[in-house]
């Protein structure tokens, strides 16, 4: 099976404004910096509490949100890299279950890597007063949008997790993403993304191809490995 086109069953999904709002909110809810005093200062932004920088950050730490198999795959490269069995565990959490498939809602291949229009969920937060969106550069070149969570913005994603426990998906999947990223900037975590081949070999305004059979292949074979390597410091202990 050709694993660069999209997985047949999630080709066609798509997610709604209001999901998209309710993800999006949990992820700069989650994600989110601390504000500076002078910006702050701003008007509308009195009450922010937190901001993620750029839209490229916002767009690469979403694309492991709606993308589970891509997610377990990185947590297996940061394996091979580290021995850390943990990684290993939460990849196989992840593949082992039907999340690859149910949970994951392709992306657009863009001229800057995964991207997807974000501004009709962003619209439905900023005109509730739960997220200001801020541009920087001139007036001629936008050079970054900035993110702000206002503070009803956080006291909406609490009481959405406590009234809808469902939505402790997203805050923990948020979490993982966070931890992968490792505090990297949004061209950082492109550039790593760009190594998936599926994700650079997709053709501009297709959605990228789902990794979900080659991650399977790919943690059964390091788990072997893993087990092989226990059998042997048993034989020598």
């Amino acid at each position: 099976m050709d694993q660069g086109v999209a997985h047949p069953e999630t080709a066609e999904r798509v997610t709604s404004r209001e999901q998209d709002a309710v993800r999006l909110l949990l992820l700069i809810d989650g994600a989110c910096e601390p504000v500076s005093d002078a910006e702050r200062a701003d008007p509308g932004l009195e009450s922010a509490v937190g901001v993620v920088r750029t839209q490229v950050r916002l767009q690469k730490l979403d694309f492991w949100l709606r993308n589970p198999d891509y997610l377990a795959d990185e947590l297996l490269t940061k394996y091979e890299a580290t021995t850390e069995a943990r990684l290993l565990e939460l990849a196989g959490r992840i593949l082992d279950s039907e999340e690859p498939e149910v949970r994951c809602y392709p992306m657009l291949r863009h001229h800057f890597g995964a991207y997807e229009p974000l501004d009709d969920a962003l619209a439905v937060l900023r005109s509730a007063g739960l997220v200001a969106r801020r541009r920087r550069g001139t007036v001629n070149r936008v050079r970054q949008h900035d993110y702000f969570l206002l503070e009803a913005g956080r006291k909406v994603a609490r009481e959405a997790i406590q009234e809808a426990p469902a939505f402790q998906y997203y805050v923990d999947r948020v979490q993982l993403v966070l931890d992968l990223a490792d505090g990297r900037g949004g061209n950082q975590l492109k550039k790593q993304q760009y190594l998936q081949r599926e994700y650079a070999e997709a053709a501009r305004g297709d959605r990228i191809g789902w990794v979900s059979v080659r991650a399977r292949a790919r943690l059964e074979e390091l788990r072997k490995q893993a087990r092989n390597g226990d059998a042997e410091a048993g034989d020598h202990g």
